[in-house]
């Protein structure tokens, strides 16, 4: 199984898998604890099944994880081909999911270019402006203040948008990728690097 790292296409798919399978493996450690105690000492009062208890708190955080993934609304492939026709050299983040107090909140697909941050979703009963109103609260924390901010959720008008923004960083002669390559570990993140941070 090839890794997908967060904000590349398929993270989400990936993460369901990686989810699955550790908990499975977990589930069965867990379980073949204590049966091997039980059988062993004819009793559950002893070291197997306090390990085995023990284990069950690293795979119920292993279930929850893998139920948040299953919720997550990853892009679809259809919607990806797209997108990346029109993406050209700007920096695409995928599959995000930014979780708030109250909401989760499913992008697809956004890109950040000079103080714009365009996003699509395909979650229907997502509030987009509780989502826009949740990035801008994010990346204010670091500093950062007057974004533009627009979510959509029409694959062609978010099309349209990347490349009223493509043709903006090309007349700028801005490269994205390259900025947030030369991102040092233990400075202040780039409004990309948060909006993966914040991430599922």
């Amino acid at each position: 199984m090839t890794r997908v790292t967060k904000g590349d296409f398929g993270h989400i798919a990936y993460q369901r898998k990686v989810a699955i399978i550790r908990s499975v493996i977990m589930g069965i450690i867990t379980v073949g604890l204590f049966l091997t105690g039980l059988i062993l000492t004819k009793t559950n009062k002893n070291i197997f099944s306090i390990v085995a208890a023990l284990g069950c708190l690293p795979l119920g955080w292993s279930v929850i994880n893998l139920i948040m993934y299953f919720k997550a609304i990853p892009l679809t492939e259809g919607s990806y081909d797209k997108i990346k026709q029109h993406a050209g050299d700007l920096n695409m983040i995928y599959d995000l999911s930014l979780t708030s107090e109250k909401s989760t909140f499913n992008v697809g697909a956004i890109t950040v270019l000079e103080k714009n941050i365009a996003g699509f979703t395909e979650d229907k009963n997502m509030d987009i402006k509780d989502c826009q109103d949740h990035i801008k609260n994010q990346i204010s924390l670091s500093k950062y203040h007057d974004y533009s901010i627009r979510i959509f959720s029409n694959v062609d008008d978010y099309c349209k948008r990347l490349d009223e923004l493509e043709k903006l960083r090309a007349s700028h002669g801005v490269d994205p990728k390259a900025i947030e390559e030369a991102w040092v570990p233990g400075t202040i993140q780039t409004v990309s690097g948060i909006l993966k941070s914040i991430s599922l």
